[in-house]
């Protein structure tokens, strides 16, 4: 039995989860968790094996070794209890394109049973698709498709929602649409949403945590914010009053390893500390500068993105060459 299924353990663990295809290894020792009440984004490039992770989550494909859970229930071997409370979308959403958008989700429904039919309007209003709810799905266009596909999902009332790939194809409308149901699923209804995706930008703008995955391995894993911090390249915006000559200062400093104009003032890249911390360094900066006569203003650290924390971390693999998993 799980521990509670509304409980507060993870919404999804996995422990040295690995997967092969022969001799190709897909998912690699693969030890992953999934706080509740949040959108987890597994970001990694095309065929870094988001999609085998996604389909062995949910029992479509069997892993090699290694042990998963979904909201507290073992899978496989409690596959179906614990299904009963995921939806999920694996690569595009298809339907019955001779169908209305309703009427496949009344075929849906039928499976699930009575309570999925009283769901079918409000998931449909969910996502935004009441007024188009009986057009045919052939005439939907790929982001409406996405967005029934989620409203799919709704009919179990999911505690945990898995989407792969799910802007794919979106134009920034749909994109901006998207990120704005799932803040509220996460946000108003405390469901769990895992999403992959290679977007960087996307995730760190609708996710609170992320794992990055590199080649069937996880590379790093934690709340966005600590993702993007833990970079090791650091950078301060610096405004002064006459930026020629901060330049030629900042030239001489031994904690400068680079520094260049930019629209927000200097940009001023950090030398390697040695083990000063980076605001010792910052006060350092500022003390050259002021001890030169010029008057500053501002001086405050850059954060870090996401899309650079990522190309820093996968690129401590670049010495092996890469090989394709069609994932």
């Amino acid at each position: 039995m799980p521990t509670s299924i509304d409980g507060a353990g993870p919404a999804l663990e996995t422990t040295g989860l690995t997967k092969r295809f022969g001799e190709r290894t897909a998912i690699d020792q693969v030890d992953l968790r999934v706080p509740r009440g949040s959108a987890f984004g597994f970001l990694g490039p095309n065929g870094a094996g988001k999609t085998t992770m996604i389909r062995m989550l949910l029992g479509l494909t069997h892993a090699s070794a290694g042990s998963m859970s979904l909201l507290g229930y073992p899978v496989p071997s409690e596959r179906a209890d614990a299904l009963a409370r995921v939806g999920a979308i694996v690569e595009e959403p298809r339907f019955h394109p001779h169908l209305s958008g309703r009427e496949n989700l009344r075929i849906v429904a039928a499976v699930r049973g009575p309570q999925a039919h009283v769901r079918i309007a409000p998931a449909l209003e969910r996502v935004g698709l009441a007024e188009r709810a009986d057009e045919k799905v052939k005439k939907y266009s790929l982001g409406m498709r996405q967005r029934l596909g989620v409203a799919r999902c709704l009919l179990a009332d999911p505690l945990l929602l898995i989407l792969d790939e799910p802007t794919n194809g979106l134009d920034p409308g749909g994109i901006q649409e998207f990120r704005e149901m799932i803040r509220a699923m996460v946000e108003q209804e405390g469901r769990t949403v895992f999403l992959s995706s290679h977007l960087l930008d996307e995730v760190e703008k609708i996710c609170d945590h992320a794992a990055i995955v590199d080649r069937g391995k996880i590379v790093t894993q934690g709340a966005i914010a600590e993702l993007a911090e833990g970079s090791t390249q650091h950078e301060l915006i610096v405004g002064v009053d006459d930026p020629e000559r901060a330049l030629a200062v900042l030239e001489g400093c031994e904690q400068v390893r680079e520094a260049h104009r930019s629209d927000e003032g200097l940009r001023v890249v950090l030398a390697d500390g040695s083990g000063v911390s980076a605001a010792d360094r910052a006060a350092a900066i500022n003390a050259a500068l002021v001890g030169s006569g010029l008057a500053v203003s501002r001086l405050e650290p850059v954060r870090q993105s996401l899309e650079q924390r990522f190309l820093e971390v996968t690129s401590r693999l670049s010495d092996t060459p890469a090989r394709e998993v069609r994932a």
